[in-house]
């Protein structure tokens, strides 16, 4: 299949043949859910903890004698129905992530790619280069182009001028062709590949 290119200055710049194993998959949305899951598992830190009985600082004597008081028969203080005692069943340190096979990750972003390129968001650009780090520039020419919200995938390697000007833009993100993946294409409304980044993406999913 072909799809057009175009320039930062929103001219033509020709066509581009896009690999149909790549772009031009059938949808599949429930390997996209496993592959957002998966991903937004293993960003969880899993740090949340509360302390348990034996956790809390406190005496272990035994609050008062077991019979002839007319209360209730209780150990020490560190237990959770008092306060300052531990808590029971509480969160602990834990590791959120699950496994994925290679071959799921792989084809959810192939899918992704694919529905983007199949809903007309996808498109093609020259090059993803400023000649210096200018927001009012690059935002000139994203709002010239109709991107509102966008990611922008460039080759092994993003142009800096490039990433300092639109990390000042709410809704457009930057990454290398290496850092592609299925949630953030997800996220925004438009894909914006450059020709390097469409010749390591087919490289590495082929």
């Amino acid at each position: 299949m072909k799809a057009d290119v175009t320039t930062l200055d929103a001219k033509s710049a020709g066509t581009l043949e896009l690999d149909e194993a790549v772009f031009g998959l059938p949808p599949r949305a429930d390997l996209l859910q496993r592959v957002v899951v998966w991903q937004l598992a293993s960003r969880r830190a899993g740090t949340h903890h509360t302390k348990t009985r034996s956790e809390v600082l406190g005496t272990t004597k035994k609050m008062y004698r077991q019979k002839g008081t007319g209360g209730a028969r209780h150990g020490d203080r560190k237990v959770p129905q008092f306060r300052g005692g531990g808590r029971a069943m509480g969160p602990v340190d834990r590791d959120h992530s699950i496994k994925l096979p290679k071959k799921v990750r792989a084809l959810a972003l192939k899918c992704a790619l694919s529905s983007k390129q199949a809903a007309g968001n996808l498109i093609v650009l020259d090059q993803a280069v400023l000649k210096e780090p200018k927001t009012s520039v690059l935002a000139k020419s994203i709002k010239a182009l109709g991107w509102t919200s966008a990611l922008v995938i460039d080759g092994d390697a993003v142009d800096m001028n490039f990433a300092r000007a639109a990390a000042n833009i709410p809704g457009i993100d930057v990454l290398p062709s290496q850092g592609a993946n299925v949630y953030d294409i997800l996220r925004r409304d438009k894909l914006v590949l450059t020709k390097a980044a469409i010749e390591k993406l087919e490289a590495r999913l082929k």
